[in-house]
């Protein structure tokens, strides 16, 4: 999996590339966490679990992200590690990291929303893509 950033007017995307969907889904979840924090400093204390079912790719990954920054911002959670399991339309994944500690966890940005801007999730040739951007 790799990742790139986007500089985009006022915030910020990502565009992430990976051998199968579900590390597409992974690797996504961690670069936008890596844009909040530095995530080689979050511990794997709390687990949190997700099921969610959407009408298209483009649709499941907003709502993917969108579900992890929820957690982070109601619960003040921050993750480090998504396991993910995309068939079709539906996800079941999971993600470990533990409680946001301002001591610890440096914000480097905050993240308020994915947006359907720009979103789109597409394989090409033997990888699977996406390039979304980030309110901040």
């Amino acid at each position: 999996m790799e990742f790139r950033v986007i500089e985009h007017t006022a915030d910020v995307g990502v565009e992430v590339k990976a051998d199968s969907l579900s590390e597409l889904f992974e690797g996504t979840a961690l670069a936008m966490t890596s844009l909040m924090v530095d995530t080689s400093r979050v511990g794997k204390s709390v687990t949190r679990n997700v099921e969610l079912e959407a009408d298209d790719l483009d649709e499941l990954m907003f709502m993917w992200l969108n579900e992890i920054l929820y957690i982070v911002n109601t619960e003040e959670i921050i993750f480090c590690e998504f396991s993910v399991d995309v068939n079709g339309n539906r996800l079941e994944g999971s993600m470990r990291g533990e409680p946001l500690d301002f001591s610890k966890h440096e914000i480097k940005d905050e993240i308020k929303a994915a947006t359907y801007h720009e979103l789109t999730v597409k394989r090409e040739g033997e990888l699977w893509e996406v390039r979304v951007i980030f309110d901040v």
